[in-house]
């Protein structure tokens, strides 16, 4: 994984400029826009002021249309980063849909047939033997077994823990039996499959999913047994003729709903054996009582029905240490089915397609319940970080708030010296005018640089034509957030530097608290609290809830371990000693925010919360720019933390960071979140399949474990709590596509592929409190301009 390079360029900035070739580069800034075209660009072409992008004179411009619709054409196919998280997700889909068919979980039918009339089973059935062969077209027969010999079988297994200590008894007493398997656990066991085979036991269907087959469909019959081989190819590579019905009995139990069955079933190829004796040990009567009840009646033959899965066996097990060599002892024989009718074996190899078709099958089987136990781990890592994370922010948020509301609190000597804000701008005609209103109503001394990234739309006119004192305009190329932020740095006047985005509005008091902290002479960067300023609509409301809880109460956090892993490019401070000691802001990745607070970290500096320094931004407004956002952070963080992994092995105070920080980062930030999906999996899938009250039950526990965070994290912040109605719906909807869009980061990160971006669109709407509405501002403005 190697997302931080040049792969990682940005051709457009959700929000600003874009650290592209097309424009001035990282060399350009702070120089002006000129008429003059780039270096380089061919003749004959020119560069628009809205995109920048190169346009062939008049003559060309067929050709160009056409070009430009078979690039459209082209982005119509379905992009590889959307593609690859649909076919996982249709993956991981499949194996759970698998996972849950051979655990009976779907297309199972457990209902159980109350007895019936007899009327139509011949008299020969009913008063036979417990085989039945009703193959071919003559009647159907009863067979006993001859004296002196024993069948012993077993239903429905194999079991990992019993079936194995019944093969071993079976050995230990060179004794043979059948084994009615049932196609689930024969997928999910094909081993203990095999093992029957090689031992010489004989094998026999007992349907796949042990339904009650009167109930049943022809075509649901034929499913059932041909699944059921299906399983016994690709586990020991045989087919079998032996059948045993679940919840069979004798054959004197035969009645006018079970013996069309039988027919049907002999009319398939196969011998319905049913059962002399019955040792009932499902029932787990004791020791003495299966004895007794699989003991046949002197030296009469017998089929003994014992049971090797469907619960706790060990009676079973014990009673077959006795039982087989007290009746060895009366002169009994254990032999296979078939060797005790003298018949063929029931046995036939399976080659060609069909084995290979059952071998898929198994393996196909054992992916899932491989990938279901990752699953499974993995639900239990997420359901320890969520815990763990959740008890971490309601501890430490607690802590903090303690401190830093204290009477006696302080950072250190009051600071009240100038301070430069830095407000890089690229097509924020939107909103520009009311973020440097605002900066103009603070009550702290300060100076505002826009640095106007090239934009097309007027942005530098906007701000020139205020007339604002204190307030000057940098324009320079299209050069990227960046390179604009280290241009206003050079012409900053100040030592401390406030930089925020373009479509941000502070308080009066922001700029003032913002910067207390730096009478602490550790302190070297200050992160403020960004807060969603169009929380009016639901997607607004979501993100409003996830500032709140998922980043305030992270950053409080993080305060009190020292290990602030972001300052917020809407809202933060530094000092201009520290971003210099660091190299300024950087475009290796697509976070420079996250990347110079890790890089202050590593530098020794300390990295602070100031909580009631208040930034009002706009956030986005629809589903396809709030994607864009999130993919830039989501990436972003991922390329910082891959740029600065050195510091999980550096020591000293600089080292604090890679020991606590980022390890926790990685967990909370990237791990966390990408496993946090199965959450919702299992909770679909148990709703679907599993114990809904249950699953309800469990899911409704998280919702309110997050609700008391959400809710201290919201008194903490002093916001009114009616927004959490949406809470539940925004678990719902808005985390699925932070699952996805973290997801796309990941496999954009692991491919090596670039990132493109689109400007977000601005409506200028978000207003700090108290502040003079936009309109009337506007009209007085007009109202003070000069005539002429």
């Amino acid at each position: 994984m190697t997302p931080t390079g040049r792969g990682a360029r940005r051709r457009d900035d959700g929000d600003g400029p874009v650290s592209g070739r097309h424009g001035a580069g990282r060399h350009g800034a702070g120089r002006a826009v000129s008429g003059t075209p780039a270096s380089g660009t061919p003749a004959g072409m020119s560069f628009p002021s809205q995109t920048g992008t190169p346009v062939p004179p008049a003559g060309g411009r067929k050709a160009a249309r056409r070009k430009a619709s078979a690039q459209r054409v082209k982005r119509r196919r379905l992009p590889m980063r959307y593609l690859l998280p649909s076919l996982i997700l249709v993956a991981l889909l499949a194996m759970l849909m698998l996972r849950g068919y051979v655990h009976s979980e779907i297309l199972a039918d457990h209902r159980i047939r109350p007895p019936a009339a007899t009327d139509q089973v011949p008299e020969r059935i009913l008063k036979g033997g417990p085989v039945i062969d009703a193959r071919g077209t003559g009647d159907a027969r009863a067979l006993t077994i001859p004296d002196h010999k024993l069948v012993i079988t077993f239903d429905d297994g194999p079991d990992p823990e019993w079936t194995p200590k019944v093969l071993d008894k079976l050995k230990q007493y060179n004794a043979h039996g059948v084994f009615f398997v049932t196609g689930t656990m024969a997928s999910r066991y094909p081993d203990l499959v095999r093992r029957m085979v090689d031992e010489g036991h004989e094998v026999g269907l007992h349907t796949f999913n042990h339904p009650d087959l009167a109930y049943q469909t022809k075509e649901r019959i034929d499913w059932e047994l041909s699944q059921n081989q299906l399983v016994l190819a690709g586990a020991a590579g045989v087919r079998t003729s032996l059948f045993r019905p679940p919840y069979s009995s004798f054959s004197s139990a035969m009645d006018n709903k079970s013996w069309p069955v039988t027919q049907y079933i002999g009319s398939l190829g196969y011998i319905t054996v049913l059962n002399h004796t019955d040792s009932e040990d499902w029932k787990r009567p004791g020791v003495d009582e299966i004895i007794r009840r699989a003991t046949p009646e002197g030296t009469k033959g017998s089929i003994v029905l014992m049971h090797d899965s469907g619960g706790n066996r060990a009676q079973t097990v014990e009673a077959l240490d006795r039982f087989l060599p007290d009746m060895q002892k009366r002169g009994y024989a254990f032999s296979n089915l078939t060797e005790a009718l003298g018949a063929p074996s029931a046995h036939t190899e399976v080659a060609g397609a069909d084995l290979w078709k059952g071998k898929a099958w198994i393996a196909a089987v054992t992916l899932s319940e491989d990938l279901t136990g990752v699953l499974v781990g993995g639900l239990a890592v997420i359901g320890v970080l969520v815990m763990g994370r959740f008890g971490l922010m309601l501890l430490l948020s607690f802590l903090h708030a303690r401190k830093v509301r204290r009477r006696d609190f302080s950072w250190g000597a009051p600071v009240t010296e100038p301070v430069t804000v830095l407000v890089p701008a690229y097509n924020e005609r939107e909103c520009i005018a009311n973020t440097v209103r605002s900066l103009m109503a603070s009550d702290h001394p300060i100076e505002v640089i826009v640095i106007d990234d090239g934009s097309s739309d007027g942005t530098a006119d906007i701000v020139e034509e205020l007339w604002l004192p204190n307030v000057r305009v940098v324009r320079q190329q299209n050069s990227g957030k960046p390179a604009a932020l280290n241009n206003g740095i050079a012409h900053a006047r100040y030592d401390l530097i406030v930089m925020m985005d373009g479509d941000t509005v502070f308080e009066p008091s922001t700029v003032r608290e913002l910067v207390q902290p730096f009478g602490d002479p550790r302190v070297g960067a200050v992160a403020g609290n960004a807060k969603v300023g169009n929380r009016d609509t639901l997607i607004g409301a979501w993100q409003h809830i996830e500032y709140v809880m998922g980043f305030n109460l992270d950053r409080r956090m993080y305060d009190v371990l020292r290990c602030m892993p972001t300052i917020p490019g809407a809202v933060g401070a530094f000092r201009r000693q520290a971003l210099e000691r660091v190299g300024g802001m950087s475009e290796d990745t697509l976070a420079e925010d996250t990347d110079i607070t890790m890089a202050m970290h590593r530098d020794g500096w300390e990295v602070v919360y100031a909580e009631r320094a208040r930034a009002w931004t706009e956030a986005p407004e629809s589903v396809q720019q709030l994607w864009s956002q999130r993919y830039r952070w989501s990436y972003g963080t991922m390329q910082a933390i891959w740029k600065h992994r050195r510091a999980l092995v550096e020591r000293g105070p600089s080292g604090r960071f890679g020991r606590v920080g980022l390890p926790l980062v990685s967990l909370f930030m990237v791990l966390a979140p990408l496993l946090a999906p199965l959450i919702d999996v299992f909770l679909l899938y148990g709703l679907v399949f599993g114990p809904t009250q249950k699953t309800v039950v469990a899911w409704l526990g998280v919702l309110a474990l997050q609700a008391v965070c959400a809710m201290y994290a919201f008194r903490l912040d002093k916001e009114r709590m009616t927004h959490l109605i949406s809470l539940p719906l925004q678990q719902i909807l808005y985390r699925q596509l932070m699952y996805v869009v973290l997801l796309q980061s990941w496999i954009t990160a692991l491919t090596g592929g670039r990132l493109r971006w689109q400007k977000l669109r601005r409506t200028g709407a978000v207003e700090a409190p108290g502040s003079i509405p936009t309109q009337r501002r506007r009209d007085a403005d007009v109202d003070r301009r000069p005539v002429g």
